[in-house]
């Protein structure tokens, strides 16, 4: 049976908006402090989303009230200081708030912190407390609905004072603001109506890489395909399924599932059924795309006649985590003949070293320059790279335009290309992603002016392709390469997992007994 309290009526709910979000890879050395996020507050706060708008058909039922909002490029653990003084502004902005309805808890959930082992728990007890400090204004206790990554953690000390929760449904997260938009509409459908729904939670005993769950693949695609059909029976509001986030060390580290609904039983049915699901699949995940090492990828490329080719240098992709100042590729690129003669032209983007592209600046375009590249964060998987080559071009951080809806992926940095024989080499003074055409090319009014359209091989660091990339592939290879986000779980020593963990322990069940998938009601 449903939980009830009154339902809001007869004046605007007052609904708070906020959050922490950062995915963190334990093994990846760099750390992240409060210079890594973008910190949003006030009216540009509420500009991010749509249904905050005037013309929303949320506006006569909704007061938003903006609080903190703070959102990192993934990285390494965020510093135990930084960590505090976002969480310490996030709760006395709620505090002050006065009296609010609910939270839409905007995170991504899989934030490390040095010290902590479960960081969304602790910051999620710290809301949660900070919220219930005033009550609603009718007196009652306030409710909390998340929005997540589906490469986020859900253990039970997190969800347990949430009162909704749900996630992406594709991979790449292209349905990502459907998400933050699906959790507020829930939260103020129960608010309105005086329900706080049921919440049956599962862990699955699972931890694969994004790049073996995308949503353009089985099973993946039919899994959550699914969660649209639960979603849309009678007495159920929400259903969500996380795999987890791979590059943590943490016992939360698995895959999750979260339905929500009136009606408790058919909620524990269905998050049941589908645990079932994704356990039986396990072993039917595959990466989105062929794989090898840099060498048979490098070498699978130059000898092929489609182009551009891309190749992503997956064990060091900055948007799950790595570093991105490792070498590991550039040195592979140059050792192979035919890029290095410029026979075959390839373009290599964002090593970050900020010496190297200062060097690049005071040099000027035109000049040689003999650079020691990458390799001074992660210095786990290979030291700089010696180069001697030629400045192409040179882009400030000032001279490009941030693009809001992108969060902290899209903010300025300087630039320089470097080209050595057949090959050029995009070098970044902070860590950057490279996912669009605008990200190597620059704002329509100048800038680096590199376009990968035009090259034979595309060398980046990401793993399965964002949308732009894919579309502009001929033909694409996945490189299993060392770094912080080794798609190889197994070579870079996880210990603090919880156990038995399917791929760790691949036989653990293979005697016929399966994991005890009973969810448990919140």
């Amino acid at each position: 049976m449903t939980s009830t309290t009154a339902p809001v009526t007869g004046r605007r709910l007052r609904i708070g908006i906020g959050g922490i979000g950062i995915e963190s890879s334990t093994f990846c050395p760099h750390r992240s402090t409060t210079d890594d996020f973008r910190q949003t507050r006030g009216q540009d706060l509420l500009d991010r989303y749509t249904w905050t708008r005037a013309d929303s058909d949320l506006a006569d039922l909704v007061e938003w009230v903006p609080l903190l909002h703070a959102t990192s490029l993934p990285g390494g653990p965020v510093e135990a200081e930084s960590y505090l003084i976002l969480k310490n502004e996030l709760v006395t902005r709620i505090r002050e708030a006065g009296p609010l309805d609910g939270l839409v808890y905007d995170i991504h959930g899989a934030m490390s912190v040095i010290g902590l082992t479960d960081a969304e728990g602790d910051l999620t007890e710290a809301v949660r407390a900070a919220l219930d400090h005033h009550g609603t204004p009718d007196g009652t206790r306030p409710m909390i609905s998340t929005a997540m990554d589906l490469h986020g953690n859900v253990s039970r000390r997190f969800a347990e004072p949430i009162d909704l929760l749900t996630a992406h449904r594709l991979a790449p997260h292209e349905d990502a603001w459907d998400t933050r938009e699906r959790a507020a509409r829930n939260l103020v459908h129960c608010l309105r109506e005086g329900v706080r729904p049921h919440r049956a939670w599962v862990q699955v005993p699972v931890l694969l890489p994004g790049e073996k769950t995308s949503t353009r693949l089985e099973p993946a695609k039919s899994l959550y395909a699914s969660l649209a059909d639960i979603e849309g029976k009678d007495g159920i509001l929400d259903a969500a399924l996380w795999v987890g986030y791979a590059w943590a060390d943490e016992p939360r580290c698995k895959a999750a599932i979260v339905v929500t609904g009136e009606d408790a039983e058919l909620a524990a049915r269905e998050a049941e059924s589908l645990a079932r699901r994704y356990w039986d699949a396990r072993k039917d995940f595959v990466f989105v795309g062929p794989t090898g090492s840099a060498e048979e990828c490098i070498e699978k490329a130059v000898a092929s006649d489609k182009r551009p080719f891309l190749i992503s240098d997956s064990g060091d992709n900055p948007t799950a985590g790595g570093a991105g100042d490792l070498a590991y590729m550039l040195g592979k690129l140059l050792a192979h003949d035919a890029i290095r003669t410029g026979k075959v032209t390839a373009v290599h983007p964002g090593i970050t070293d900020p010496v190297a592209v200062a060097a690049c600046f005071e040099a000027g375009i035109g000049a040689e320059v003999t650079l020691s590249v990458g390799g001074k964060v992660d210095a786990n998987h290979g030291g700089p790279y010696e180069l001697t080559g030629t400045v192409e071009a040179l882009q400030r951080a000032a001279d490009q335009k941030d693009r809001a809806e992108g969060g902290a992926y899209d903010r300025g940095v300087d630039m320089a290309a470097v080209r050595v024989g057949g090959l050029t080499v995009i070098l970044v003074e902070r860590r950057k992603p490279f996912h669009t055409l605008a990200d190597f090319m620059g704002p329509a009014d100048g800038g680096l002016g590199v376009d990968p359209r035009r090259y034979d091989l595309v060398v980046v660091k990401i793993g399965y392709l964002e949308p732009e990339l894919h579309d502009m592939a001929a033909d694409w290879l996945l490189a299993l390469t060392p770094g912080g986000v080794d798609q190889d779980l197994l070579r870079l020593g996880h210990h603090r997992v919880e156990r038995p963990l399917y791929p760790f322990d691949e036989d653990a069940y293979e005697a016929g007994d399966a994991p005890d998938l009973t969810p448990t009601l919140l």
